[in-house]
């Protein structure tokens, strides 16, 4: 009888399971071999925020339970990012400072992206990119917005079922249809 205190819920579940195809997305060596992203914890912070942003997108243009899930989804990320900052060796006092300074910069990305994607050129998301990631013009910068851009429409082709069953979320970086 104990151990059902112990058990995770569905929902628990499938927030985990989405957070760790967000991770591998963001973590692709095509995002940062190609110089599209700076190898570094703000460099991988800004590719998990920016995947994560790109799932969420998704999930609020589906019905229930989807909102419940990105929630899980959102609350599940936070998690793993203090996880993360304990593993390298940031101190107890200073966890909740960080925090609250990578929540804060999560939620004004996400507007960002909203409000770019929102646009029909990419104009918009190429000034987001370098504002966030710090892609500065030429090549890098318009191919990072097209893959943000194709991944976005990625994303759109799934209904709740499919992104709970798909093995993998994003395009490849390096293939992106134009």
């Amino acid at each position: 009888m104990i151990l059902k205190l112990f058990r995770s819920r569905p929902r628990d579940d499938a927030a985990a399971s989405l957070f760790e195809r967000v991770n591998a997305a963001a973590r692709a060596p095509q995002l940062y071999r190609d110089g599209w992203i700076v190898d570094t914890v703000e460099g991988r912070f800004e590719s998990l925020t920016l995947h994560a942003v790109l799932l969420l997108r998704r999930l609020r243009g589906l019905p229930e339970p989807a909102p419940d899930l990105a929630q899980e989804f959102v609350d599940r990320l936070f998690l793993e990012i203090e996880r993360a900052f304990r593993e390298i060796g940031i101190g107890d006092l200073a966890v909740p400072k960080r925090m609250k300074a990578y929540a804060k910069a999560f939620y004004g990305r996400a507007a960002s992206y909203d409000e770019a994607l929102a646009e029909e050129d990419d104009t918009a998301l190429r000034a987001a990119v370098e504002r966030n990631i710090g892609v500065t013009g030429g090549d890098a910068q318009v191919e990072l917005a097209a893959y943000i851009r194709a991944a976005d429409k990625h994303l759109a082709g799934f209904d709740f079922d499919a992104l709970l069953a798909s093995a993998s979320l994003f395009p490849e970086p390096g293939v992106i249809p134009r």
